[in-house]
């Protein structure tokens, strides 16, 4: 049933059958609502507001673009020093020979921006048959039907079934927790991983492979999984056999969320051709995301046709640049990375003293200050619960209304329902901030299954067990 308010509304809200709260205020990582409820944003939104939603050094930074120069067209011959700074300080030590940046708006755009240049790349060296694109089952790479190609999300896809590519395959995540057979040491199946991506590569041809897509940590589908030791390494050894492109993307995990500001830095690899960053980098202040890619695609453009094949006519915004700048420096300047290892060491204990014990818990995984709690019907057998039952998001709709806002899963995204929720609280969190978000937590969970197990009750848990 369609709320009123949102059937009388202009705005055409992403969800109908609940109103909206007025968000009119905040205060750190507190949200301010028109009730005068306050409410931990433990999520962050999206893992976005990485510093908080106010800060006045950022705000500083936006009124002096704006009267410096407020917007420029990068498809003239402008740029401004807002775009060059942040540029030249998130690539100065050109981390895994990433060499030159991209900036466009959203997280979709940042992915649309990468397979395109990827395509740019094999034309300008002289093999254009490399069209074929090599993504993970149950991913999420944005939602413009570009990134939706590459997307391994089923229920995302299924409306626009039409409109997408018939070249991009696909192959299994590395989800250890659903997907490791009993038998196998992590090892063993990074090994069978890896040798399924070579093998799929050597099926269409090394000739026709233009790149391999993957989240470094997995985020909205998956819930965080981080890979087992060895995946990555072993996906670069296979990429630099067959010429293949690297393609990662840390978007939502990036930028310092796992407690380095590349989450590929704690994969023992060299890095990507190719990354996508966005959220985290302007902590939401102004959208922006970004493309970083490593000096031998640049060089490749500028001995071939000298342009890059793809603009968007808010590129490289000033005024976003300059509050991303801010962010950065932010994070820099406080030390907010080293918090985010000792507060994601602090949040980990949290969850797994407070909540792996309860009973509907299956799993409690992540890294840095990005984690996730998976339901189970059984966690010890690893029997999900029931999509009708929604539990996930009676979780997020319980922790709201105790005044935690948490991030929940995006539906059914293949073969395995994960049904999780995520924490991704500011870099600016406290330790007390964490135990108050882990408590409301506890309780919301707790309270959503007493009343989520009355309904299976009611007969459909005699259908599962």
């Amino acid at each position: 049933m369609t709320h009123p308010f949102v059937a009388s509304s202009n705005v055409l809200h992403r969800t109908f059958s609940h109103k909206p709260e007025k968000v009119v205020g905040s205060s750190g990582i507190k949200l301010i609502f028109e009730s005068g409820r306050h409410v931990y944003d433990a999520s962050a939104g999206p893992a976005v507001s990485v510093l908080g939603h106010t800060r006045s050094d950022v705000t500083e930074a936006l009124v002096h673009q704006m009267n410096e120069c407020a917007y420029i067209y990068s498809g003239a011959r402008f740029t401004s020093t807002a775009v060059e700074d942040l540029a030249s300080f998130i690539l100065r030590d050109r981390p895994g020979g990433l060499s030159k940046a991209i900036f466009v708006n959203s997280g979709s755009e940042a992915t649309d921006a990468a397979i395109k240049l990827a395509t740019q790349y094999w034309h300008e060296v002289g093999q254009p048959r490399r069209r074929f694109v090599i993504a993970r089952k149950q991913s999420y790479h944005g939602n413009t039907i570009g990134a939706l190609c590459v997307s391994g999300h089923d229920s995302r896809r299924s409306l626009y079934h039409d409109w997408l590519s018939s070249n991009v395959k696909f192959i299994d995540p590395c989800f250890s927790y659903r997907f490791k057979k009993s038998h196998e040491t992590d090892e063993d199946y990074a090994k069978r991983l890896v040798l399924q991506f070579e093998s799929l590569v050597l099926e269409l041809g090394p000739e026709n492979v233009s790149s391999f897509i993957a989240e470094t940590v997995s985020g909205t589908t998956l819930g965080c999984a981080t890979a087992v030791q060895g995946y990555f390494k072993g996906i670069r050894e296979v990429c630099d056999r067959y010429g293949v492109l690297l393609i990662l993307d840390e978007i939502m995990c990036g930028m310092g969320k796992t407690g380095t500001m590349h989450a590929w830095e704690q994969e023992d690899m060299r890095g990507p051709d190719i990354q996508t960053i966005g959220k985290a980098l302007g902590g939401g202040f102004i959208p922006l995301s970004g493309v970083l890619l490593h000096h031998k695609i640049f060089d490749a453009l500028s001995n071939g046709s000298k342009g890059l094949a793809h603009g968007h006519t808010f590129q490289a915004h000033p005024v976003a640049c300059a509050a991303a700048l801010a962010v950065q420096k932010a994070i820099e300047n406080e030390k907010l990375l080293e918090n985010v290892v000792a507060m994601g060491a602090v949040l980990e204990g949290l969850l797994k003293e407070h909540i792996t014990p309860l009973n509907v818990v299956g799993d409690v995984r992540g890294r840095g200050l990005f984690w996730s709690v998976e339901f189970m019907l059984d966690g010890h057998e690893r029997v999900p619960l029931p999509i009708e039952s929604n539990f996930g998001a009676r979780v997020v709709d319980r922790a709201l209304n105790l005044g935690l806002n948490i991030l929940g899963n995006l539906g059914q995204t293949g073969s395995v329902y994960v049904d999780h929720v995520i924490l991704s609280p500011a870099y600016v969190v406290t330790e007390e901030e964490l135990r108050q978000i882990v408590s409301l937590l506890r309780t919301a969970i707790m309270e959503t299954t007493e009343e989520a197990f009355k309904w299976l009750n009611r007969g459909v848990i005699d259908a599962l067990v």
